[in-house]
């Protein structure tokens, strides 16, 4: 490995056997460059190679392999034919906002008597509050389904057990010790499960319950599918699930369907966003706008709002509420700025960058806690916890982590420490006490820099091959973009081009972004590199540098123009 980059980054390559990739580019009928993306990303034969490219309904589980997929079907359809209310407990986020609207809809299709109901963050907090199971009971619900929720919430469902209810958790979070007293518990990370791939969202696991109940009752599939993946493919990107397997499908098929919804919700939202003329929507469009503006309205006001939005079938109603969700993702935006530039200004001070980040304020809103500690890993490389401190005293808040450390695990060592807490890997809350909070900062510090190694708090960018400036071209472009959608766990492909000349640079109004013209063996390629502007500081028109470039296509004045995203950069040699 080289020294370090112009960004202070290391690079590190994906080893690929180039026979193997350009055998299966042949077997393909693609190019080598495609061939050798595939091979560096797992899907070295025929087979799978093909699965990959060629995403199809066909490809999608069986649902019957869910686990407890026949308790739940039973519970469900049993208080279909009985006549009982059917209580539906989501998430504030977009996962469980999506859940939500997906199993209320199709319930309501079967004509099921169906009360919806996502927690307040503020008031309710994450989960299953008490209030909830009381309110269920009060509507007079025999059965309680909860989606994106509950694998974890043992009182709240022995409560629904006591008030005479039936509960069916669905749910795609990491187990506890022991499941909930439910009747059926659907989470395919369960030990026993069959589940050929445990990585769907909540969404994706009520998506697939569904279209089990769908196929059992005769519903075609094509219809099933026409019906459901627009509000699947929004949870499903939305709570960055790697977009792989079964996932891949969800997001390649919901995508159009998405684009063509005809929910009223979806397209007032796809409005507000400016998607609304859009030829095609990516899983970044899903990422960057439409997204944000269901979790904001989680965020910084009530969850209730997005599922109204998704739930409702008149235009007129959609489109306010479509714009409630915009005024709140503004909203959130100028919460998270101030907490940001509040988090660097501390984290900037502090004496020596700790193995683990904790910052903690009594300002801080509770529902941008979690978007802040994300950009502080970004920033500083560390696994990070940010917390808002309440009336009470108490930090509350969320962590982002790095590669190899596992937050679950570290909180789970912490219990003697914290109020509560949980999540996963990369991913969790958290609630100190304030008497606590030096004690748990320390400690859960002096375990990362026990178990991690010194290169795990370094900077790296990963690039997918080599290849010339002629081979990554808009040819290679057109092909790669069969790749798509791309996302979690099937990023952009990022190349590698040695030793090409600057031969111009060109400023932007924002100094972070720089326009540059670089050329190779006599062809020029046009680029701009963003948020990295400032390394290229001091660089001189003649010079000769290694690259990393992403492909793109920019689009101004109805014009289209191929050219490179860069990456990282340093000298050659």
């Amino acid at each position: 490995m080289q020294g370090l980059s112009a960004t202070g980054r290391a690079w590190v390559g994906v080893e690929v056997d180039q026979q193997k990739a350009a055998q299966l580019a042949r077997e393909l009928v693609v190019p080598e460059t495609v061939g050798r993306l595939l091979v560096g990303r797992g899907y070295g034969d025929l087979e799978s190679a093909a699965k990959f490219l060629y995403p199809d309904a066909g490809h999608l589980h069986d649902p019957r392999l869910l686990p407890d997929y026949e308790a739940a079907v039973k519970a469900i359809l049993g208080a279909k034919e009985r006549g009982e209310k059917i209580y539906v407990h989501g998430d504030y986020d977009v996962d469980g906002v999506t859940s939500a609207a997906l199993l209320t809809r199709f319930l309501k299709r079967l004509d099921c008597d169906v009360v919806p109901h996502v927690p307040h963050r503020m008031r309710e907090g994450y989960g299953i509050h008490l209030d909830a199971v009381g309110w269920a009971k009060e509507q007079g619900c025999k059965l309680f389904l909860t989606c994106d929720c509950g694998v974890q919430a043992h009182e709240q469902i022995r409560a629904v057990n006591e008030a005479g209810m039936t509960a069916v958790v669905t749910d795609h979070h990491e187990l506890g010790e022991t499941l909930p007293e439910a009747v059926a518990v659907v989470n395919p990370h369960r030990r026993e499960s069959a589940y050929p791939f445990a990585e769907i969202s909540g969404v994706g696991v009520v998506f697939k319950l569904c279209m089990g109940i769908a196929d059992e009752l005769g519903i075609r599939r094509e219809n099933y599918l026409r019906a459901y993946l627009d509000l699947a493919v929004m949870g499903t990107v939305a709570d960055v699930m790697p977009l792989t397997d079964e996932n891949r499908v969800i997001t390649s098929l919901g995508l159009p369907v998405l684009r063509d919804s005809k929910k009223a919700g979806v397209q007032a939202l796809l409005k507000v966003a400016s998607l609304d003329m859009a030829d095609r929507l990516t899983a970044r469009n899903i990422g960057f706008q439409l997204g944000p503006r269901i979790n904001a309205v989680g965020r910084v006001d009530d969850a209730s709002t997005a599922l109204d939005l998704l739930l409702t079938d008149d235009p007129v109603e959609a489109f306010g509420l479509a714009q409630a969700l915009d005024a709140a993702n503004l909203l959130r935006r100028s919460h998270q700025d101030e907490a940001l530039a509040q988090a660097i200004a501390r984290v900037e001070a502090m004496p020596e960058l700790p193995a683990v980040i904790v910052v903690d304020s009594e300002g801080w809103h509770p529902g941008v806690v979690g978007i802040v500690a994300g950009k502080l890993v970004e920033k500083f490389g560390r696994p990070t916890f940010v917390l808002s401190v309440d009336e009470a005293g108490n930090a509350k808040g969320s962590a982002r982590s790095i590669e190899g450390f596992h937050l679950k695990e570290a909180i789970d060592l912490h219990r003697h420490l914290i109020i509560g807490g949980g999540g996963h890997a990369m991913a969790a809350g958290v609630n100190v006490s304030g008497q606590n909070l030096v004690a748990f900062s320390e400690s859960v510090a002096a375990h990362a820099q026990a178990t991690l190694s010194p290169d795990a708090f370094l900077f790296k960018v990963k690039y997918d091959a080599e290849a010339t400036m002629a081979e990554a071209g808009p040819d290679a472009f057109t092909q790669i973009n069969r790749m798509e959608p791309f996302g979690h766990g099937n990023p952009e492909p990022v190349w590698l081009v040695r030793d090409v000349e600057l031969v111009g640079m060109r400023p932007t109004r924002k100094p972070e972004h720089v326009g540059v013209t670089l050329a190779q063996n006599g062809r020029k390629r046009g680029a701009m590199a963003f948020g990295i502007g400032e390394s290229f500081a001091g660089k001189k028109i003649g010079d000769r540098m290694d690259v990393l470039v992403k492909m793109d296509m920019s689009e101004y004045r109805g014009q289209q123009e191929f050219r490179w995203t860069v990456v990282d950069h340093r000298p050659s040699g």
